[in-house]
């Protein structure tokens, strides 16, 4: 498939000699959605012993560190939007995020999408997990992301909560068609994504226009499954087709671990779990050398910037 987008779009393979013409620069945000690997979506039903999720948790931090040794090196800030259940079991963790000058969002809780929640019960999570990371930090939590992009038609109303809880940004709604998650008509660029009542700012992941559609391209399985330079021409149609030019992209601590211990996982997710996972470190540093420091920002300093009367209303929930 990702060879067949290439010829497509008449894209060769050598990053030096895919230059278009832009409009302006893309602000690129690397975000890391940060919890225990056996907490994944692929994983829901599988019953992991106490004894293995000790060992994934204890895997976290040297995963995490190789993450903020990568970003110090090349002088990039990030957001990391981490489980609250963290903050409470592995403090020191997400102090030495936050005080490597990285963004601390929140990721729920306990990771459960929002399917499984009543508006109560989800304004608990949130209120939960932001108020615990903040205890933390000692800095208020302004952005979320949702466990597997889950805000989605049926779930909009979460919108209103987000807005409610004085939550600046979103960052939940993938533009595409995917049997997890997706609003496939939603815009590909920073827009006010309005629930039942209410609309909050929303910076959605990276997508690739191809053939009248978005294909996913902002990061996790598409950054390991497709070629490099697919991401980069993500990052360009961003600068020449979107105003504003933000590229929302997204990883996990977890997918830089290429020993990790399997998952007991059927074929179909575990294919999508680990394919390409030994080739993670050495794209995400090729992606950090490719673009000078000034173009990567912070979720929050993107979301400050905006001004939100400048951006397109779209109603998710019709």
């Amino acid at each position: 498939m990702a060879s067949a987008i290439a010829r497509a779009l008449g894209i060769n393979s050598s990053w030096e000699r895919d230059q278009v013409l832009v409009k302006r620069p893309a602000q690129i945000i690397l975000s890391f959605d940060v919890e225990e690997h056996y907490l994944i979506e692929a994983a829901a039903g599988v019953s992991i012993d106490e004894g293995m999720q000790a060992r994934y948790r204890a895997r976290l931090g040297p995963e995490t560190d190789w993450l903020l040794e990568q970003l110090a090196e090349h002088d990039i800030k990030a957001t990391f939007f981490i489980v609250g259940q963290i903050a409470e079991h592995t403090p020191g963790l997400v102090r030495a995020i936050h005080g490597a000058g990285h963004e601390i969002g929140s990721h729920s809780w306990d990771h459960r999408r929002i399917h499984h929640f009543t508006p109560d019960g989800f304004r608990e999570d949130v209120r939960k997990s932001r108020d615990t990371l903040e205890q933390v930090t000692g800095e208020a939590v302004v952005g979320y992301r949702a466990p597997t992009f889950s805000i989605v038609r049926q779930t909009a109303w979460a919108l209103d909560i987000l807005a409610e809880m004085g939550m600046l940004y979103d960052s939940s709604i993938y533009p595409v068609r995917h049997d997890r998650y997706g609003v496939p008509h939603a815009p590909r660029s920073p827009f006010r994504a309005r629930g039942e009542k209410t609309a909050i700012l929303e910076i959605p992941p990276a997508t690739l226009r191809f053939m009248s559609k978005n294909v996913p391209m902002g990061g996790g399985g598409y950054f390991r499954l497709f070629p490099l330079f697919l991401l980069e021409r993500a990052v360009r149609q961003v600068e020449i087709d979107c105003h504003p030019s933000v590229a929302m992209l997204y990883f996990h601590p977890w997918e830089f671990d290429p020993t990790q211990p399997r998952l007991p996982l059927g074929p179909a997710n575990r294919f999508r779990t680990y394919v390409g996972l030994h080739r993670s470190r050495g794209r995400l540093t090729t992606l950090l050398t490719r673009h000078p420091k000034t173009s990567f920002w912070r979720a929050v300093d993107v979301a400050r910037r905006l001004d939100p009367q400048t951006l397109p209303v779209f109603d998710v929930v019709h």
